[in-house]
């Protein structure tokens, strides 16, 4: 197919934690990304414990979710849909 641009998706880890905002309850504060809930840190003696939703962990005090990201280094999008908004 002489001409065809192939799209390749890549499963990528990304980084949310400036999205995230917690909101505090007893000995736990839910978490939200996005007006979402994606999980809990519970407060106990132990410590911190995060309960997240499948799809979100967390690391180093931070947090990741996995999203299939488009790669092609020599794409470039050239064709804007205005009525949807993106170029």
């Amino acid at each position: 197919m002489e001409g065809c641009l192939k799209m390749v998706f890549k499963r990528t880890r990304i980084e949310v934690t400036d999205r995230v905002i917690g909101k505090l309850g007893n000995d736990e504060m839910t978490l939200f990304v996005e007006k979402e809930p994606i999980g809990k840190i519970r407060f106990t003696s132990q410590g911190a414990q995060y309960e997240l939703k499948q799809g979100f962990e967390q690391e180093s005090n931070k947090i990741f979710t996995y999203a299939d990201v488009t790669t092609n280094p020599d794409m470039k999008y050239v064709d804007c849909d205005d009525e949807n908004g993106w170029c």
